[in-house]
């Protein structure tokens, strides 16, 4: 279990696989928001929404990047929408 204390504001999410997921906004619980302008825009052309990643796949922070245990592609498919 990461320290999710460590994890700060604009820091730099990355896949496994080193590929660029998004941008931290703030860590609300047990979950990553990330900001809303580097969050993949919706089909309908309405602009991105905060998305949140489950703090759980966390593998390790190194300087001011969070890398993921899981790829940037199967990290996307685990964004939660906020409402």
């Amino acid at each position: 279990m990461h320290d999710h204390s460590n994890i700060k504001e604009h820091m730099k999410v990355i896949g496994a696989d080193g590929v660029h997921v998004g941008t931290v906004d703030h860590v609300d619980g047990e979950r990553i928001k990330l900001t809303k302008n580097d969050s993949p825009s919706t089909e309908d052309g309405q602009g991105g929404k905060h998305h949140y990643l489950p703090a759980g796949l966390v593998a390790e922070i190194e300087g001011d990047t969070v890398r993921l245990s899981a790829t940037a592609a199967n990290a996307v498919d685990m964004f939660e929408e906020a409402e």
